[in-house]
């Protein structure tokens, strides 16, 4: 019974750093992306539209 209570609180502990590291990831890109459009005095970053082939504002996830 306690290995399984272990076991559990170790997995949430697991799932939880995975998602605050992803979440970091995340938000250091987003700044990352500003500091950028910042430097070169953009007003946003376009990305291509594979379909199309026109060009379109970035969305932020």
């Amino acid at each position: 019974m306690q290995f399984i209570l272990i076991a559990v609180v170790a997995a949430i502990g697991w799932y939880g750093y995975k998602s605050f590291v992803r979440e970091a990831e995340r938000v250091t890109e987003r700044a990352r992306r500003a500091r950028q459009e910042e430097q070169n005095r953009a007003v946003g970053t376009l990305v291509q539209d594979p379909e199309t082939g026109e060009y379109k504002p970035a969305k932020d996830d």
